[in-house]
């Protein structure tokens, strides 16, 4: 029996969730996208577009209940809702930290508890996270984030193991700078004023950070990768998607002793 291609794709309404909604609505798929800002549920774009927090189980589970009248098949579950606050780690404070984890990482984890099961009765489907190039090494001032995205790489490798045998895969997306997002999404910490200890690295570091996102890799391209990934019989468990001179970051961050990483990264982002 062939099942219609349905996906559902969190974080939808702006940023990389936005584009790779519409890269897999074009490529024929039938989108169920959500987000906080979907106030109702509705069509629009060629999409049908329902309510949802990841921070709220509710939420999650009335975006499931509705996603399955819309569909009861599910062939993808692609997570892309995430945030950041901007700040040093000293600085930022204990809600910031706990903001910026309950949404990126524990807001996959309720969808993934809502999914599993579905995908289990299935005996198949598929789960996309978007972790970071920021999953794999860390940069000043992005640190809540930096960590919400560790723990991504790390729970995912746990997870694969646990759903293969359901005939699950699990893929993690690691995106490197792209044009996209918007600014409500990337706050400065509350403690990050002209008064900070800091406040002279911070500036040059967000600069640095604001210029290289503003100058990213075209978001529509990383959708439209993301779409041809999800098609193919064995995904890859990793799957990066940067800049040539992002991924000699990662791959220099792996083999060079951890003194000079820092000073490679130091120099780019702190230098005066």
């Amino acid at each position: 029996m062939t099942h219609p291609k349905t996906v559902w794709v969190t974080g939808a309404s702006s940023g990389l969730g936005l584009h790779t909604a519409m890269a897999l609505r074009d490529a024929g798929w039938t989108v169920i996208a959500g987000a906080r800002s979907f106030a109702e549920p509705g069509e629009r774009d060629g999409m049908h577009c329902l309510p949802l927090d990841v921070t709220s189980a509710e939420s999650v589970r009335v975006f499931v209940d509705r996603a399955l009248e819309i569909s009861p098949w599910v062939t993808a579950v692609v997570q892309c809702a995430g945030m950041l606050v901007l700040g040093s780690c000293e600085e930022t404070t204990e809600e910031e930290y706990l903001r910026v984890m309950n949404t990126n990482f524990l807001g996959m984890v309720r969808v993934n508890q809502q999914v599993l099961p579905i995908l289990r009765a299935q005996k198949e489907g598929r789960i996309v996270m978007y972790s970071s190039i920021n999953g794999l090494l860390g940069i000043p001032f992005q640190n809540a984030y930096t960590a919400s995205k560790h723990a991504i790489e790390g729970y995912a490798e746990g997870l694969q193991m646990e759903v293969r045998p359901f005939g699950i895969q699990v893929t993690l997306i690691e995106p490197g700078d792209h044009r996209s997002g918007s600014d409500k999404y990337r706050p400065h910490g509350v403690r990050m004023t002209s008064d900070s200890p800091y406040a002279a690295a911070y500036e040059r570091a967000t600069a640095k950070i604001h210029h290289d996102e503003t100058h990213g890799s075209d978001p529509d391209r990383l959708g439209r990768k993301v779409a041809r990934l999800l098609e193919r019989k064995r995904m890859p468990f990793r799957k990066r998607i940067a800049s040539p001179d992002q991924h000699l970051a990662v791959w220099l961050h792996k083999l060079l002793p951890a003194r000079w990483n820092e000073a490679i990264l130091s120099g780019y982002y702190l230098k005066k």
